[in-house]
């Protein structure tokens, strides 16, 4: 159905308002057309009065016939005066009475033209009440959309702010899973890497436990090497000093008695056996200043090969024949090079010297006290 259109103020206001100047015209041309036939009223009649002279002239009888007739004109002028004024008041009467009917008439229609500038107004009224009304019913109908509207927008507002906090709480919880989750995991890579750094302390602990006892093992085996090596070096310097001796007293002894033949053999023989603790000697010291390598073990063999001079200094040592272990042949001739200079070595023959210029000696590692 299609929805009627509301007349507008203008509208609602202009068939009225033609009506009640229309009729406003009507009642004052009813007015103007009463009075112009209002019947006009007879002239009034002049009022005669006779004033009669008495004539002292007259006789009585006249006298008395004049006041007789005096009396009568004035008793008839009286009465006619009252007939006029009686007709004069009936005609004001009337003119009144027309004049209140024309009033009433008028009231009438000024009652009427009211009642009906009344009923306008009531039904303007009655329109505008009617308009108010419907503006109310629109306002009330426009007010409830509007709270519907609104109770729509806030129901939707709660249901995105309720999913809202559903996803910010699930978003939470995943966030507070996912943290867990890290802290489980950050505390799982803590543990391990605190029992991987105990295990790396205790390691090194064990590899400092370890070093120490080797260090304390090497100390003591280095102060039994140089307690060894002392030893030897002692012995085999009084050896060497007692059998020079010895050999010396004896040679003078056998060059003195015998032949040129058996001096020369005793001589090679204590040269042999001088040759022989200088040897010796040469070990001990070297096992003083030897450094055993890792790798070492027993049984293992370098030949070295050692040039020195005629005052006991070592001039150079290479390896002639290698142990197959580069650290222990390396250990072996350093250990050499570090004896530096064998002072007991001066004062020797050059004869006895000479097997020492250039020779080759065998280290192992039994030679060097391990």
């Amino acid at each position: 159905m299609r929805e009627q259109r509301e007349p507008s103020a203008s509208e609602n206001y202009f068939w009225p308002t033609v009506w009640a100047v229309g009729l406003h015209v009507l009642i004052f041309g009813m007015l103007f057309v009463s009075f112009a036939m209002t019947p006009e009223l007879p002239p009034s009649k002049p009022i005669v009065q006779a004033t009669l002279y008495q004539l002292k002239s007259k006789s009585r009888a006249t006298t008395q016939t004049n006041q007789k007739i005096a009396g009568e004109a004035k008793k008839s002028a009286a009465r006619q005066t009252e007939v006029e004024q009686m007709e004069q008041k009936k005609v004001e009467q009337e003119a009144v009475k027309a004049a209140e009917q024309k009033k009433d008439e008028a009231a009438d229609k000024a009652a009427e033209a009211k009642k009906a500038d009344e009923a306008k107004a009531s039904e303007a009224k009655k329109a505008d009440e009617a308009k108010k009304a419907d503006d109310a019913k629109k306002a009330d109908d426009a007010k409830k959309a509007t709270e519907a509207k609104k109770a729509e927008e806030k129901k939707l507002a709660d249901i995105a702010k309720k999913k809202s906090e559903e996803e910010a709480k699930k978003a939470a919880e995943e966030e507070a899973k996912k943290k867990a989750a890290e802290d489980a995991k950050k505390k799982a890579t803590e543990d391990a890497k605190k029992k991987a750094d105990d295990a790396k302390k205790a390691a090194e602990d064990a590899k400092k436990k370890a070093v120490a006892d080797e260090a304390k093992k090497k100390a003591a085996e280095d102060a039994k090497k140089k307690a060894s090596a002392d030893a030897a070096k002692k012995k085999a310097v009084e050896a060497a000093r007692k059998s020079t001796e010895e050999k010396k007293a004896q040679a003078l002894a056998d060059l003195l008695s015998d032949t040129p033949q058996r001096q020369q053999a005793l001589a090679d023989e204590q040269g042999d056996e001088v040759a022989g603790s200088f040897d010796d000697l040469i070990r001990a010291r070297a096992a003083e200043g030897w450094a055993r390598p890792p790798s070492a073990r027993k049984n293992m063999t370098v030949v070295l090969q050692i040039g020195m001079l005629p005052d006991g200094t070592v001039t150079s040592v290479t390896v002639a024949k290698s142990s197959g272990d580069g650290p222990f042949d390396s250990s072996a001739v350093a250990a050499v090079k570090n004896i530096g200079r064998l002072t007991e070595m001066q004062g020797m023959k050059p004869s006895d010297f000479n097997p020492y210029r250039s020779f080759k000696m065998t280290f192992t590692p039994e030679d060097l006290a391990l």
